[in-house]
C-alpha cells in the first residue's frame, strides 16, 4: 500500500509540471477570433439595374386610336388581343395586320380580274398563254406551273427580308418597333413608287392609313369568302360560284 501511495504522489507531482495539452488549441481559437475581428468587412455588391431602352415604341393608345374602331362605346376586341404583351407586341400586330390586308386586297382584285375575263397578253409560262388560264380563282392557281408558284413565294420572301434589312439600317426611331410607323414598307421604290403621298399633310397621311387598314380588313373577309365558296359550294350565302 505504501508503494502504491508513493507512486500516486509522484505521478501527481509530475503532472503538475507537465505542459497543458489544451493551451495551444485555446490560443489557436483566440487567434482565429482576433483575425476575424480585425478582417475588413466586405461590402455587398449590388448589381446595377438595367438601363431603360433609348427608344420609344408607338404606344398602345396611339395604335388603338387609328383607325376609329369604337363599337358600343369601346374598342372592338372580343378576344382581348390588344391586351397581350407590351407596346412592341401591339406594334408588331399592327404591322402584320397592314401587310396581310395589302396581300388580301391584291388577292381579291386578282381573283376578281381573272373571273371577269381580264388577261395579260403573252404567256404565263412556256406553252401556257394567259388567255388559257381558267376563270375560277383556285382553278387558275392550280393551272400555274410549280416554278411559277415558287417564284411568287420567293419574291414575297425577298420583299420581307429586304424590308427588315432596310429597317435595321435606319437611324433610331425608324423601325416599327423603335418608334417608326407600323405598316410602312422600307424597300426602296416599293412603297408609294409614284409619290402619291408626297406633299400630303400629317392629317391626310393618318386618314390614308386608317382607310387602308379598314379596306384591308374588308379584303381579308372578302378573299376568305371567295376561297370558302370555292372549296365548299354554298357555304357563303348569296355568293355565286367563282
Amino acid at each position: 500500500m505504501k508503494i502504491i501511495a508513493t507512486l500516486t504522489l509522484l505521478f501527481a507531482s509530475a503532472s503538475a509540471f507537465a505542459p497543458s495539452t489544451f493551451a495551444p488549441a485555446a490560443r489557436v481559437l483566440r487567434m482565429a477570433d482576433d483575425a476575424e475581428a480585425e478582417a475588413p468587412v466586405e461590402e455587398e455588391v449590388v448589381a446595377p439595374e438595367p438601363a431603360a431602352p433609348a427608344y420609344t415604341c408607338v404606344s398602345k393608345s396611339a395604335i388603338l386610336a387609328e383607325p376609329n374602331t369604337l363599337e358600343v362605346g369601346s374598342v372592338w376586341d372580343p378576344l382581348g388581343l390588344s391586351e397581350l404583351g407590351s407596346d412592341e407586341t401591339l406594334a408588331w400586330f399592327r404591322h402584320a395586320e397592314v401587310k396581310h390586308g395589302r396581300v388580301a386586297m391584291a388577292a381579291f382584285v386578282g381573283w376578281w380580274a381573272v373571273g371577269a375575263g381580264l388577261r395579260f397578253p403573252g404567256e404565263l409560262a412556256h406553252g401556257l398563254d394567259f388567255a388559257a388560264i381558267p376563270s375560277k380563282g383556285l382553278a387558275a392557281w392550280d393551272a400555274t406551273p410549280g416554278w411559277g408558284k415558287a417564284q411568287m413565294l420567293i419574291l414575297a420572301g425577298l420583299i420581307e427580308f429586304h424590308d427588315e434589312l432596310f429597317y435595321s439600317r435606319r437611324a433610331e426611331g425608324g423601325h416599327y418597333l423603335r418608334g417608326g410607323t407600323p405598316g410602312k414598307n422600307m424597300v426602296p421604290g416599293l412603297y408609294d413608287p409614284i409619290g402619291l403621298s408626297a406633299g400630303k399633310s400629317e392629317e391626310a397621311l393618318a386618314r390614308g392609313r386608317s382607310v387602308e387598314i379598314k379596306n384591308g380588313r374588308l379584303a381579308m373577309i372578302g378573299i376568305a369568302g371567295l376561297w370558302f365558296t370555292s372549296v365548299v359550294p354554298g357555304s357563303v350565302p348569296f355568293q355565286p360560284d367563282c
